[in-house]
C-alpha cells in the first residue's frame, strides 16, 4: 500500500486583502484547510484519488474567496463563466466542461462527463444541457456573483479592459491515493473582462490538468495562454516518464520553456 497524498491550491500569488475585507486572508486560508479535510477525509479510509480531488474542488467552488464556482471573475459581459476539468491516472480517463453558466459544481459536471463518455470536452448551452439531465444542482448566473467581483470588473473597464496579468484564484487539487493513482482537478472562472468564448489552460487536458499513474497529477495556476502553447501539464508527465527526470527536475523544465 502507498502512502497517500493530497495538494490543493487557491491560485497563482500571494492571497492578499480584498478591497475594505480584513478577513478576507483568514477566510481563505479556512476554506483551503476545508478542502483539505474533504479530500483527506476520503483518501484516509482508503478511497480513491479521483474521489479525493473531486471533493476538496468541490469545497473551494463554493467557497466566494475564490475564482471558482460562487465567487468567480465576471466576463467583459458581466457573466461568470465555469470552467473545469477532472483526470483519472489510473485509466487516463478525463472529463472537461467550459463556458458553463448555471451548474453549482462544475468540477462534478466535469466528473460526470468522464464516467458518462463517449465525449471528453463539453462546452457552453451543451455542459449545462448535461447537467439539468444528471440532475445536478441549477443556479440562476447571478448566484455566483460577488460585489467584490463586480467591483473588479468595474474598476477593469474602467481603465480600458481586459489584463491578462490580473488573476484571481483558480483552484485545483492532486492526489495519490493508497493504491498508488493518481488525479487532476482544476476549476476557474477564468480572466477577469476576458472576452465571449475565450476558454484558458485548465480545462484543457495537458495543458492545466493531467493525470497519468506512470509519472504525476498535474494542475496548474496561472496566465492560461501560455500554460496552452507549451502543453504544460502533460510536458511535465512526459518529462518524468521518457526522460528520466524528478518531479523537481521535470516542473523547473517545464516552468522553464513557458517562460
Amino acid at each position: 500500500m502507498a502512502e497517500w497524498k493530497l495538494v490543493i491550491h487557491g491560485g497563482a500569488g500571494a492571497m492578499r486583502p480584498v478591497h475594505g475585507d480584513e478577513d478576507h486572508v483568514e477566510r481563505a486560508r479556512q476554506g483551503l484547510r476545508d478542502a483539505l479535510d474533504a479530500g483527506s477525509e476520503i483518501l484516509g479510509r482508503g478511497g480513491s484519488a479521483i474521489n479525493a480531488v473531486e471533493a476538496a474542488v468541490r469545497v473551494l467552488e463554493d467557497d466566494p474567496c475564490f475564482n471558482a464556482g460562487r465567487g468567480s471573475t465576471l466576463n467583459a459581459k458581466g457573466l461568470v463563466e465555469l470552467d473545469a476539468a477532472i483526470m483519472d491516472g489510473a485509466n487516463r480517463r478525463a472529463g472537461a466542461v467550459a463556458g458553463v453558466r448555471t451548474t453549482r459544481a462544475p468540477i462534478s459536471l466535469a466528473r460526470t462527463l468522464m464516467e458518462r463518455g463517449p465525449h471528453v470536452f463539453l462546452s457552453y448551452e451543451g455542459a449545462d444541457r448535461l447537467a439539468r439531465e444528471a440532475k445536478l444542482e441549477q443556479v440562476d448566473n447571478e448566484w455566483f456573483v460577488t460585489d467584490e467581483r463586480r467591483r473588479q470588473l468595474d474598476e477593469l473597464l474602467a481603465k480600458g479592459g481586459f489584463d491578462s496579468e490580473v488573476k484571481y484564484g483558480t483552484v485545483g487539487a492532486v492526489a495519490v491515493d493508497a493504491e498508488g493513482h493518481v488525479a487532476a482537478a482544476t476549476s476557474t472562472g477564468g480572466l477577469t473582462a476576458k472576452q465571449w468564448g475565450r476558454i484558458g489552460d485548465s480545462p484543457l487536458i495537458g495543458a492545466g490538468t493531467y493525470a497519468d499513474d506512470r509519472s504525476a497529477a498535474v494542475s496548474a495556476t496561472g496566465s492560461g495562454e501560455y500554460f496552452i502553447r507549451a502543453v504544460a501539464g502533460h510536458q511535465l508527465a512526459e518529462r518524468m516518464r521518457l526522460g528520466g527526470q524528478s518531479l523537481q527536475e521535470a516542473l523547473e523544465g517545464t516552468l522553464e520553456d513557458i517562460r
